[in-house]
C-alpha cells in the first residue's frame, strides 16, 4: 500500500508528535508499507529556539520531504499565514500523488495539517485518515471560527478519526458536538525495546525527571514550585526546550533551587532511553494531553511516575495503583507525592514495576502499529471523504495568528 503521512511537527523539532511518527513510519516500512511523509518545520531562528527546528533528517525506506512554514513565520513580523502553508501542502500532495499514486492519506493533528490532508484528499477521491493529537483536541477550534469550522470539518468528513481514549474524545465533543461514534481508539505507544530499565541499581541522592516540552501547560512552572517544598536528599533533572524554558529558569533561581536541579537542554531522541534510566522518578503535572508519550516513556523504562488526574493520562495511569496523581495545578499535593516517593523506595518498585507490566503488555508498537496498518486495510479504496466546502470564513482575530508556535 502506498500511504502519504503528512506531519506537523519531525525531528529536529522536539515533540510528542515527533515521537509518535517516527515510531509509525518505522511500523509501516516493518510491514513493507510505501511511505511518503510530508513534515512541516520552522526554519527560523525564533521557532527553532522554541521547538527545535530545520529540515527532517531522513528516515530509512521512508521518501522525506520538508516544507518550512513560511506563512507561519510571517508572525516574526506580523501575523502568521496559516493558509499559505495549507496550500503549500495540498499542492505538494498533489503534485506526489500524480507522480506515484497513493492509496491513503494519513495526516498527523486536525488543523493545519489534517485540514490540508483533507481537502488533497477531496481533490484526489482518495480516503483522508486524520490522528487528533494533543493540544489539538484540547483548544484548536475555541481560538476563532476560522480554525472551529476547519476542525468540524476534519472531525465530520474524515474517513477514520484516530484518537488516544474516550476521555480525550470526551473532551473533543463537549467542545466542538463531534459525534463520539467518530472516533476510533488508538492509544498512544512506546518502543519498549529502545526504553527499558537500568540495570544498574540505584544510589545517591533520588533523582527525579521533568523530560519533554519545556511549558507552563505540561505543568513545568509547578513542578518547580512543587521541588521547592521538597525535604531529604534528592536532585532533579528539567529535560527539553520549550516556550517558557526561561520562565522555568527565573523560577528555580527564585526559589534558589539551582544546586537541585539541572536543565538539560535540547536531547536528541537517541539519548533519551539513557535520560530516563540515569533517573529514579518521573514528574508530569500536566494540565492535559492527547495521548501522553513521556508517560509512556517513563512506564517503559521501570520510573514511579507523579502525574494529574488529567486527559490523556488517566488514560493510562491510576492513582496509587500504577502512579501517584493529583488535580493539575495543585502545587501542594504534587510536593506531597513527591515526597513519598522520595522517602519510600518500596512505594516507587512497586508503582514502577505494575506500570512496567502495564506498558509492555498494552502499549507496544508492534500492537498499535498493527491496529492503524488494519484502519488504513479497511479504508483503501473508498474514495474521497464525503462531501464538504473547502472554503473557510475568515476571522482575523485567532491568539495563534500571534503565537503559531503553541499551536
Amino acid at each position: 500500500m502506498r500511504i502519504c503521512f503528512v506531519s506537523r511537527r519531525f525531528f529536529p523539532a522536539i515533540s510528542g508528535m515527533s515521537i509518535y511518527a517516527i515510531n509509525l513510519l518505522r511500523q509501516l516500512v516493518a510491514r513493507r508499507h510505501d511511505v511518503t511523509m510530508i513534515s512541516q518545520y520552522r526554519g527560523d531562528e525564533f521557532g527553532k529556539g522554541v521547538y527545535g527546528g530545520g529540515p527532517p533528517p531522513d528516515v530509512p525506506g521512508v521518501t522525506v520531504i520538508g516544507l518550512e512554514q513560511k506563512g507561519e513565520q510571517e508572525a516574526n513580523t506580523g501575523s502568521a499565514n496559516f493558509e499559505r502553508d495549507i496550500a503549500t501542502m495540498v499542492e505538494t500532495i498533489c503534485a506526489e500523488h500524480s507522480a506515484n499514486p497513493f492509496d491513503v492519506l494519513h495526516a498527523q493533528y486536525g488543523y493545519p495539517t489534517g485540514w490540508a490532508t483533507l481537502i488533497a484528499g477531496q481533490r484526489l477521491g482518495l480516503p483522508v485518515v486524520v490522528s487528533i493529537q494533543g493540544g489539538d483536541g484540547h483548544w484548536v477550534g475555541s481560538c476563532c471560527e476560522t480554525h472551529r469550522q476547519a476542525m468540524l470539518r476534519v472531525l465530520n468528513h474524515a474517513d477514520a478519526v484516530l484518537i488516544g481514549g474516550e476521555g480525550f474524545a470526551r473532551e473533543v465533543y463537549e467542545r466542538l458536538g463531534t459525534p463520539m461514534e467518530r472516533f476510533t481508539y488508538v492509544p498512544g505507544a512506546v518502543d519498549t525495546e529502545r526504553f527499558a530499565p537500568s540495570d544498574t541499581a540505584p544510589g545517591g541522592p533520588v533523582r527525579i525527571l521533568y523530560h519533554g516540552r519545556v511549558d507552563r501547560r505540561k505543568g513545568v512552572l509547578d513542578f518547580i514550585a512543587a521541588c521547592a517544598k521538597l525535604k531529604g536528599d534528592w536532585s532533579a533533572t528539567i529535560s527539553g526546550i520549550g516556550p517558557d524554558l526561561q520562565a522555568a529558569k527565573d523560577l528555580v533561581a527564585e526559589h534558589a533551587l539551582q544546586d537541585r536541579i539541572a536543565f538539560g537542554g535540547y536531547a536528541d531522541y537517541s539519548d533519551v532511553p539513557d535520560i530516563y534510566r540515569a533517573h529514579d522518578l518521573f514528574a508530569s503535572p500536566t494540565y492535559a494531553e492527547g495521548f501522553s508519550n513521556t508517560i509512556l516513556e517513563a512506564m517503559a523504562s521501570g520510573l514511579a511516575i507523579m502525574s494529574c488526574h488529567a486527559v490523556g493520562v488517566s488514560d493510562c495511569l491510576r492513582h496509587d495503583e500504577n502512579g501517584l496523581l493529583s488535580e493539575p495545578g495543585d502545587v501542594a499535593m504534587q510536593a506531597a507525592h513527591l515526597q513519598r516517593l522520595i522517602d519510600d523506595p518500596a512505594e516507587r518498585a512497586r508503582l514502577a514495576d505494575n506500570a512496567l507490566e502495564e506498558c509492555r503488555r498494552t502499549y507496544s508498537w508492534d500492537v498499535v502499529g498493527g491496529m492503524i496498518a488494519d484502519i488504513y486495510a479497511q479504508v483503501r479504496g473508498s474514495g474521497a471523504p464525503s462531501p464538504f466546502d473547502p472554503e473557510l470564513p475568515h476571522d482575523p482575530d485567532c491568539r495563534f495568528r500571534a503565537q503559531p508556535h503553541l499551536l
